[in-house]
């Protein structure tokens, strides 16, 4: 998977000069790296890459690879889906870069599928963390752990596309831009978990013990919603389920319910103020939702809801809420 890469990277540095730019080729071997838990070690890719530049002249481009890395082993390895992404901030941060552009094929964040909804819009700005949570549900123009790095030093990163570069796509940075709602994204390949004990009355230390179960098989919980004795949590990472229900079965009954699909509504959406909440469950007042999440972070709510509903569920959305 990473002959890609590496061909065409050294392909389009031999191009580049051949050209008369002053270019300079990177093996991003050589300084990105993954720890035992394939999560991004920043501190070895600050440290290497500032070392790797070091060993070269000044040139006004660098090339290297992105989606590509080593693991805690030496080994070759990647950062997963959309991981060129990643790579882009990762060493952005690491040079204190003044912007990241992230070059695709589309001309930035839309405020819904364009694969299930019509009339979609750009988005012009964004707030780190509205696009961090559209990316982790389902918008599948950047990786989700993209602005993580640049969020962290600041960096504003911009979305463009290849095929109409003159268009402005869209920024990502600490500002979120205009109020409100301003997006959706669907997840699918959800799992709903539903534990039921009378065990959890007045009782504590029984969601730790649930919620260790899922740290001990490495297995992170999108939603969850709790009442006196029930506690519902979805997954997308089934690779463990069996082992996970039986033994969750040690606490209480337990339900599984599958082909489901988590739909977020993204934005600034400040607690204080009234109504975001109403116009949401009004535009679904047609559509059976499973679980609710809101509350747990100033940014969105998510709804979970059949796979099957998916479609209807987002022109729902776009129609009420984002096209009026």
């Amino acid at each position: 998977m990473a002959q890609g890469e590496l061909l065409s990277t050294a392909l389009f540095t031999e191009l580049m000069l051949e050209n008369g730019y002053k270019a300079q080729y990177l093996p991003a071997l050589d300084f990105m790296k993954i720890d035992s838990d394939k999560t991004a070690d920043s501190h070895f890719i600050q440290e290497n890459v500032i070392k790797v530049l070091q060993q070269y002249e000044t040139a006004d481009y660098y090339i290297t690879q992105g989606f590509i890395c080593r693991n805690a082993n030496g080994d070759i390895d990647n950062l997963q889906r959309g991981g060129s992404d990643y790579s882009a901030t990762l060493i952005g941060a690491a040079i204190d870069a003044e912007e990241v552009e992230i070059w695709t094929d589309i001309d930035g964040f839309h405020n819904n599928d364009p694969r299930f909804v019509e009339n979609t819009k750009k988005i012009d700005q964004l707030s780190f963390d509205e696009a961090a949570e559209l990316a982790y549900f389902g918008a599948k123009i950047l990786h989700p752990q993209t602005v993580l790095p640049a969020k962290l030093q600041n960096i504003p990163v911009r979305l463009k596309n290849t095929m109409h570069p003159s268009d402005s796509g869209t920024l990502i940075t600490s500002e979120s831009g205009e109020k409100g709602i301003k997006a959706v994204a669907a997840k699918d390949g959800i799992t709903a978990i539903k534990i039921r004990s009378y065990r959890m009355l007045n009782a504590y230390g029984f969601l730790k013990n649930v919620f260790e179960i899922f740290e001990f098989f490495k297995t992170p919980i999108d939603m969850i919603s709790t009442s006196e004795v029930a506690v519902s949590l979805t997954i997308d990472n089934t690779k463990h389920l069996a082992e996970i229900v039986s033994e969750l079965k040690e606490y209480g009954e337990v339900e599984v319910d599958s082909d489901l699909t988590i739909a977020c509504i993204v934005g600034d959406l400040i607690a204080e103020e009234t109504g975001f909440a109403a116009n949401v469950f009004t535009a679904l007042k047609n559509i059976p939702i499973r679980m609710i999440s809101y509350g747990g972070s100033r940014h969105n709510i998510s709804v979970l809801v059949k796979t099957e509903l998916k479609k209807e569920t987002l022109q729902a959305l776009s129609n009420n809420l984002l096209n009026t």
